[in-house]
């Protein structure tokens, strides 16, 4: 099991592709981890629960195979996105899950991560936790997290509101472990930006929503080339917390995103939309997709970016 200095070490760049709901597949996993960056999903998105450890199956497989074929080659370890919350009644199960297969990085949202911190130490496991507030940070801190993910304005899906230069130096002024970035992170400058901010890693979930291998409807893939910042509205109308969403997607599903009812979706007919299969989340950074690529070429490009950045900084 990596050690945090250890997972930096063994990435080709400094990225962790996020875990995103409906989204995240082994196939896309694979060809992030074989890339270069952490590769994640949700536990979440394998249904029925038994089709869980199939995919860890089926990832575990697919590294080892790249491995043996790709001698010397930088190869990620994957990791897993559980929701540590009482609404979740899969989370003991898929927690075993994890124990047994001795998943490298568990990814935790929601709530207290100390039991899953606990099970995951006992045979080397990282534990990384999204936060979106200093107190969060504090508590998830106080729980014994390897890193903290620090989901910012702009990010895609369930982003908090402060600014990273807020979060990131009040939570680097309290804590000495992994600081992960996530928010409009969609382009290599946006990944140095990080590292200069005393960040370890960066988050990039949205970019790679427009994969060859994501889950994604193509419907959605589209609109992400299609779209820019202003095509993105921040609010809490379909889950009750606020994210990040398509406007074209919300209004595709009947609804005008300029103006939805203050009283949230209980004032809406609950059976349209489908709340995460027909309203679609993306972070503020969406302009910066044009195109529709494999993994492994959008960790290449994202590289190439990164690298000429900071020889431009240098320069």
């Amino acid at each position: 099991m990596p050690t945090a200095a250890q997972l930096k070490e063994s990435l080709a760049l400094p990225v962790i592709g996020a875990p995103m709901f409906l989204v995240s597949n082994p196939a896309l996993v694979i060809a992030q981890c074989c890339a270069g960056i952490v590769g994640s999903f949700p536990a979440l998105n394998a249904r029925p629960q038994e089709v869980f450890e199939q995919w860890l199956v089926e990832i575990e497989a697919g590294l080892a195979r790249y491995r043996v074929e790709n001698p010397g080659a930088k190869v990620a370890p994957y990791a897993v996105n559980l929701i540590v919350h009482q609404s979740n009644p899969r989370l003991e199960d898929d927690l075993e899950v994890c124990v047994r297969h001795r998943v490298p990085i568990v990814i935790t949202s929601l709530h207290s991560p100390e039991r899953v911190v606990e099970r995951v130490h006992e045979y080397g496991g990282l534990v990384l936790h999204d936060v979106t507030t200093i107190r969060h940070a504090r508590k998830a801190a106080a729980a014994g997290v390897d890193g903290l993910i620090l989901v910012c304005a702009g990010a895609g899906g369930h982003a908090g509101a402060l600014s990273p230069f807020a979060l990131v130096n009040e939570v680097k002024a309290m804590y000495d472990g992994l600081v992960v970035l996530s928010g409009c992170i969609t382009n290599g400058s946006a990944i140095l930006a990080a590292r200069a901010m005393g960040c370890d890693l960066a988050y990039i979930g949205t970019r790679f929503i427009a994969t060859e291998e994501s889950s994604a409807v193509p419907e959605y893939k589209q609109m992400l080339v299609e779209a820019t910042a202003a095509d993105i509205i921040y609010t809490p109308f379909f889950t009750g917390v606020s994210g990040n969403y398509l406007k074209p997607s919300i209004a595709a599903a009947g609804l005008d995103p300029d103006n939805l009812a203050v009283g949230g979706r209980a004032s809406m007919d609950v059976s349209k939309p489908k709340k995460w299969k027909d309203i679609w989340g993306s972070g503020q950074g969406v302009g910066n997709i044009t195109s529709i690529l494999p993994a492994r070429q959008v960790v290449a490009q994202l590289k190439d970016e990164y690298e000429a950045s900071k020889r431009q900084l240098l320069a």
